[in-house]
């Protein structure tokens, strides 16, 4: 097995989704196989796409919940990929080596030329961010696109992962969550952006913004009416995102 170093670089790549104007549109998913398809996790095969059953290795996939009931009740899309962890579990109990964590600026990524396929990995990630690629029998997984945010060919607006370039309503940010002073890092602190099931002391890189509450339900969270461009109490967000983190425990 593999250990891990408890600071593994003071640079961490990652991305800040927000849950409040992520509106399900898939475009990240989609952009995501798009760009992998010929990327350095290429080919990520689908089998019978078009028939009653199919499947494929896709490194985003956006779920849909439904928070509350009735009219207090929201559709919520939750957008799903690598979390690159701190302490990623993949990472430690893989055998050979080939799930590893860059130190230079903290990509968890897969080596295909070391990777057995024992599917470890896959078992360990209590995120389901890991993919088994039957033709090659290798795990695959979110690279971030590194292969294009390192591609200086590319005019440096569009070195982002695809996600995040493809995503209409700016619901994706990518940046360095190791500097505080980074827009990304900035946006956490001031949304209150949140690790995903971090009783697991995984410590995932990418961070999630909560959806802020309905001017109505930050009224009754604080007990007096709200007034037009008033934040919701955090409170009203924590709710929430303890109900999502008992949502996707299950």
């Amino acid at each position: 097995m593999t250990s891990l170093p408890r600071d593994p670089g003071p640079k961490k790549l990652g991305l800040v989704i927000d849950l409040d104007t992520c509106v399900g549109c898939h475009a990240c998913a989609l952009s995501c196989k798009e760009w992998n398809a010929g990327g350095v996790a290429a080919p990520l095969p689908d089998w019978d796409p078009y028939g009653a059953d199919p499947e494929g290795v896709w490194f985003n996939r956006v779920h849909a919940f439904e928070a509350g009931d009735g009219a207090d009740g929201r559709t919520v899309h939750f957008p799903r990929s690598c979390l690159h962890c701190d302490e990623p579990a993949c990472v430690t109990v893989c055998p050979t080596g080939a799930s590893y964590k860059r130190q230079e600026d903290g990509i968890v990524l897969v080596d295909e030329d070391l990777c057995i396929g024992c599917k470890l990995c896959s078992w360990a990630c209590p995120y389901g961010a890991r993919e088994y690629d039957h033709d090659a029998g290798v795990m695959k997984k979110c690279t971030l696109c590194i292969d294009r945010i390192y591609n200086t060919n590319l005019p440096e607006v569009e070195r982002v992962p695809a996600c995040v370039a493809a995503c209409p309503t700016s619901a994706r940010h990518f940046g360095d969550l190791g500097d505080p002073e980074s827009p990304v890092a900035r946006l956490v602190a001031e949304r209150g952006g949140y690790d995903l099931m971090p009783e697991m002391d995984y410590r995932p890189v990418n961070k999630y913004l909560p959806p802020r509450l309905k001017r109505d339900d930050a009224a009754s969270a604080t007990g007096s009416a709200a007034s037009p461009g008033t934040e919701p109490e955090p409170e009203g967000d924590g709710r929430f995102l303890r109900w999502l983190n008992a949502t996707l425990s299950r």
